[in-house]
């Protein structure tokens, strides 16, 4: 309902351990990878819609014959774009070779993107540009077989300008100054320096340059490769990558920020950002898919053998709870029942809100995404009336008529589909006094759904900006005419910036930072905004790696209650008809609904890395000091 958040990327991999031979015969198609690869990412595409890349490896080509290929599509339905310009080499191969349509050799050989190993990545562009050179998986090329790389991955760095100086320090001259692009050099030293080392000790034992490429094949070890990139990393990061003679990993940050799932049977290794994805694609049991653990890395060698290794000492816990709340798709077990239960736990503010009154009050909710926690909403209401019908039966007992347990039995929550989106409809014109007319025009509204003397009660994932919520929802649902409308949240108030992947860098776009900024000034106590920004100034250095989050005394005099009324009277239109009140969800109740996910930083500014709190005092010195610019 609010305006759409921007956020993480997607992954997928997959390594087939079989001959291309073996999917042939058992699945009918040698491009039995390539169709699960097309399957995974478009099972993920709610990760990324600004750009997807494909690119694939194969094993055990001759010199001079092709054994990376790679795709990309900035373009408005990417995945699609990228599979067609796939499909269009495969079909025109064999449509010009019809005589090897069943000759798995010749197809490897000949045609791009048919490989044993495969990399996908679905984008949306937190920060930069959506142009084609944004968009993953990078190519890192050598004439070196094994000093090829390339990267793909869900992640944000906070501390870019120091990687970079790093790289610059040795003697490296990056292209741009970019997270992918720091990560993606500073893994290729450490795997240029690894592959040099192997290479001259090969050597020295006797074996002649040729043999020994096979011999750094086996022995490079890419877990400490890795171990010595990361090792001033930080961030949120789920990254893969794939080593030009076969090699491959996926690794997971420390504090698990970022997700990554994976599969192994006899056949393939597979790994993604969602759970589903693999079961869905691969239709395997919940149980089979793993987590993988923050910290690790999952390895597989040319050979196929996988390993877990611990790259970074994991610490303390905190996968981001938005992930929960809102981007992963709805279908994974856990995630589902978790958003029930968020849905659940608002129930009884909205009970106050209402006065009780369940009989005068109907439930919606927009956008679809909000669905699974209305279904918890709403069940709970049942409950609660499930409860006072037992309390009202057994208090008139054998007085009661028939016709008044028909009435006492037939109460139940009021549930409409009081807006529909209109999918066709486009706000492209973007003046402002235009755009709002055709805003309060992309809902259509139930007519009749709400009588006058309703409460409406619309659910949604979470509020961010609210500038969609009053220029154009509030005042849509006006039209039903209710006499209360009680919008509810089932995350709790974004009050800081995620420097770890969404796109929620400014603190002055949070409805709820206005909502303290007007408390501030109604108390009188704007003169603690300029204290709370000099200590800002005193922790925003790169090199600290024990900032303090100062932000946090900004909302520490008022309560979340407070806060949340503060935003109901900025959100409401001068000339709505209705009483408008906002609920949010509580950090409680968060913890609770979802309680192997306590990444909370953007509702409490409690980060898991010290790069977070630089970024956050960063961002208040940016808006004390009226800069409009991005803090990391």
């Amino acid at each position: 309902m609010s305006d759409p958040i921007k956020h993480e990327c997607g992954i997928s991999l997959i390594r087939l351990l079989k001959p291309l031979e073996y999917y042939k015969e058992k699945y009918g198609t040698a491009f039995y990878g390539v169709n699960k690869m097309y399957l995974m990412m478009e099972k993920q595409h709610n990760r990324g819609q600004d750009g997807a890349g494909f690119a694939s490896i194969k094993m055990d080509m001759e010199p001079g014959e092709r054994y990376m290929s790679r795709v990309r599509s900035a373009q408005q339905q990417p995945i699609q774009d990228i599979f067609a310009q796939i499909n269009n080499r495969i079909n025109t191969a064999l449509t010009e070779h019809p005589e090897y349509e069943d000759d798995v050799d010749w197809q490897k050989k000949n045609i791009p993107y048919i490989g044993e190993l495969l990399m996908g990545h679905v984008r949306y562009g937190t920060f930069g540009k959506n142009s084609i050179e944004n968009v993953h998986p990078f190519l890192r090329q050598n004439n070196w077989m094994h000093r090829n790389l390339i990267v793909a991955g869900n992640f944000n760095m906070t501390n870019v300008d120091e990687l970079f100086q790093n790289l610059v320090e040795l003697g490296q001259h990056p292209k741009e100054k970019a997270d992918t692009v720091t990560v993606m050099e500073k893994i290729g030293h450490f795997l240029d320096d690894a592959v040099a080392k192997l290479y001259k000790q090969i050597k020295k034992e006797g074996y002649t340059k040729r043999e020994a490429s096979a011999l750094i094949a086996e022995r490079l070890n890419v877990g400490k490769i890795l171990r010595k990139a990361s090792k001033n990393w930080d961030g949120g990061y789920a990254m893969s990558g794939l080593i030009g003679h076969g090699d491959a990993f996926v690794m997971r940050d420390p504090a698990g920020i970022r997700p990554a799932y994976y599969y192994q049977d006899d056949e393939v290794v597979v790994v993604a950002s969602e759970r589903p994805v693999i079961q869905t694609v691969f239709n395997v049991n919940f149980d089979d898919v793993k987590e993988l653990d923050p910290g690790h890395a999952i390895i597989i060698k040319k050979n196929g053998s996988m390993a877990l290794k611990q790259i970074l000492e994991p610490t303390e816990r905190k996968a981001c709870s938005f992930e929960r709340i809102y981007f992963s798709r709805g279908s994974d077990k856990e995630i589902y029942q978790e958003r029930k239960k968020l849905g659940k736990l608002v129930f009884p503010e909205i009970l106050k809100s209402i006065d009780n009154d369940l009989e005068n009050t109907v439930f919606s909710y927009i956008p679809n995404t909000a669905e699974t926690s209305f279904f918890g909403m709403v069940k709970e209401a049942q409950n609660y009336l499930n409860k006072k019908k037992e309390e009202q039966i057994l208090a008139l007992g054998s007085k009661m008529t028939g016709k008044e347990l028909h009435k006492i039995l037939n109460i139940r929550p009021r549930i409409e589909k009081v807006a529909i989106k209109d999918a066709k409809l486009r706000t492209f014109i973007t003046q402002d006094s235009s755009r709002d007319d055709l805003v309060t025009h992309v809902y259509d509204i139930s007519y009749g759904s709400v009588k006058p003397t309703d409460n409406l009660v619309i659910i949604d994932d979470s509020i961010v900006r609210g500038t969609t919520l009053k220029r154009s929802i509030l005042k849509i649902l006006d039209r039903l005419s209710p006499k209360k409308i009680i919008v509810v949240s089932s995350a709790p108030q974004i009050r800081y910036p995620d420097c770890y992947g969404i796109d929620m860098a400014r603190l002055e776009d949070f409805v709820a930072f206005k909502a303290a900024l007007a408390l501030h000034e109604e108390h009188g106590t704007t003169h603690r905004i300029k204290e709370i920004y000099e200590k800002c100034l005193t922790q925003t250095n790169p090199s600290n790696k024990n900032a303090v989050n100062y932000v946090q005394e900004f909302y520490a005099p008022f309560s979340a209650k407070q806060i949340s009324k503060k935003i109901g009277e900025i959100l409401s239109p001068e000339d709505i008809n209705a009483e408008v009140e906002i609920i949010y969800q509580t950090i409680e109740g968060l913890h609770s609904a979802c309680p192997k996910n306590l990444g909370d930083w953007y509702f409490t500014g409690n980060y898991p890395t010290p790069g977070g709190n630089r970024v956050v005092n960063k961002a208040f010195v940016n808006f004390f000091e009226g800069k409009n610019e991005r803090a990391y």
